[in-house]
């Protein structure tokens, strides 16, 4: 019964994959919100006095958290304890001590810290329960930026130790030093804390003033600590640099997934040479508040300009996705790289198409879609075309091809290429498909409407069903009502498909 109760509170209070464990989390949630809400409804109605049923529900709180702490510092299980060959008395240091650090882990002491509001005279912290809603990481799919923090912490332990260590001590000395040089003859120290308040408030060189040296022996051990303050400081910046960098950038990573952006557009790798793809992006992209976001696991380049949102990370692993948030863009655009051979820069492009479509399957968000994820990949070799595709490639642009295509046809047809780079470019007639605007008729009634009415050229159609484009068809094909139209236009003309 003994082994069957102990279980049954680690896994109430330890295991987040199990039923209990998120049933117990739902509850202390319940708790935390009534909690918070009560602060803020003291705060807004002052109630001075409090009201005695108000007084008697917030301390019911209050030892609630502390029931919930105590049952969850007992149900851990130190790791040291079974590691090691032990008696049964000698298990008891390690059970001691592993407890101990578990109530030191940051989120456990916030924890503590709220409940000691249990006695009267530390009433005051209990707005420290406002901290309590940092236990909400535990709850998140995915890191948050307390996460990351928290872990810089526990894996730099020793550093904080060292640091804190040398702060306690110096404070213990100089404080316990000043006291007894001045605890006789200065009225403003008149206990050890007193010295205790005096060393800390001088080693962090805030110096309120309350408390001064009044002789020769109280100055110099003031004028040592002051020295030993700049040391302490300048080890503090040294810890707090090397060790919270790399979270602080890792927060400026997730700040875009956390945004709750949608219907933005993705670029999937960048270099030098594809510069240009984002002043024409811009002039396609005619809604501002459309982002257009760059994904490329590389430091922002100063040349991109500040509209577009950079996010360092590499779109062929799923893990790194989200910070896109790929499942919430309209489209993804696959750019091959340029320095390195076609073959191996498709292989990538293949791969992260692929990667994408895999991805997505298992999102909640991509079920929820009105329209799928259109993805567009740029391919450097026509023999990987149709593997682009099957990896899941909506469309696909052979770029090399296109431009040897247009070269050797402009020498047997003079002036077609800048025709149609006009055709591709933004500000002339542009090529776009959209619905067709009536019911079934024929080709010829349907291109001179369109061109009397709304003064476009239909070139061909397409059926949506088998993807099939068919340019320059005989005026007395058939376009049913579900078929798209191909036409060239100064602007979309037709609603879109």
């Amino acid at each position: 019964m003994r082994e069957r109760l102990a279980d049954t509170l680690y896994t109430a209070f330890h295991r987040p994959d199990t039923p209990l464990y998120r049933w117990t989390s739902g509850v202390i949630w319940t708790a935390i919100v009534l909690s918070i809400g009560m602060l803020a409804a003291e705060a807004v109605l002052d109630m001075d006095p409090e009201p005695k049923w108000y007084v008697a529900i917030d301390r019911a709180v209050l030892v609630f958290f502390a029931v919930e702490i105590v049952l969850r510092v007992v149900s851990y299980r130190p790791p040291t304890v079974h590691f090691f060959s032990r008696s049964r008395a000698g298990r008891l240091v390690p059970h001691v001590t592993g407890r101990l650090l578990y109530c030191l882990q940051p989120l456990n002491l916030v924890d503590i810290l709220s409940v000691l509001a249990l006695v009267p005279a530390l009433r005051s912290l209990r707005v420290l329960r406002l901290l309590r809603l940092l236990r909400g990481v535990k709850m998140s799919r995915t890191d948050t930026p307390f996460t990351g923090l928290f872990r810089a912490f526990k894996e730099n332990g020793l550093l904080y130790g060292f640091g804190f260590a040398l702060l306690g001590t110096s404070t213990i000395v100089g404080g316990w030093s000043l006291y007894l040089a001045e605890n006789k003859v200065n009225d403003n120290v008149t206990g050890v804390t007193d010295g205790l308040w005096w060393a800390l408030v001088t080693l962090t060189t805030v110096g309120y003033g309350d408390i001064f040296p009044e002789t020769a022996v109280g100055r110099a051990i003031g004028g040592v600590l002051m020295i030993l303050g700049m040391f302490t400081l300048a080890l503090f910046a040294g810890i707090v640099g090397n060790t919270i960098l790399q979270s602080v950038i890792s927060i400026r990573e997730e700040q875009f997934r956390m945004s709750g952006k949608v219907n933005h557009i993705v670029i999937c790798g960048y270099d030098l040479r594809a510069r240009m793809l984002l002043d024409v992006l811009a002039d396609e992209v005619t809604d501002h508040d459309r982002d257009i976001l760059i994904f490329a696991p590389q430091e922002r380049p100063k040349d991109v300009p500040a509209a577009y949102t950079w996010v360092d990370g590499d779109p062929t692993k799923e893990s790194e996705l989200g910070k896109a948030r790929v499942a919430y863009a309209s489209a993804v655009m696959i750019v091959g790289k340029r320095d390195v051979l076609p073959q191996t820069a498709d292989a990538q492009t293949i791969l992260t198409a692929f990667t994408i479509r895999r991805w997505l399957k298992r999102q909640e968000a991509a079920g929820r879609r009105a329209k799928p994820l259109y993805i567009v990949a740029e391919i450097l070799d026509a023999e990987n075309v149709e593997h682009a595709r099957t990896a899941g490639a909506d469309e696909v642009i052979e770029t090399t091809l296109m431009g040897f295509s247009l070269l050797a046809h402009a020498v047997e047809m003079p002036g077609t290429a800048s025709i149609m780079g006009r055709v591709a470019a933004t500000g002339h007639h542009s090529l776009y498909v959209g619905k067709s605007p009536g019911g079934d008729t024929t080709f010829g009634e349907l291109s001179r409407r369109i061109k009397s009415t709304m003064d476009a050229l239909v070139i061909g159609v397409r059926d949506p069903r088998t993807h099939e484009d068919v340019l320059n068809p005989p005026d007395s094909l058939m376009v049913g009502s579900h078929m798209q139209i191909v036409y060239l236009a100064e602007r979309p003309v037709l609603p879109e498909p």
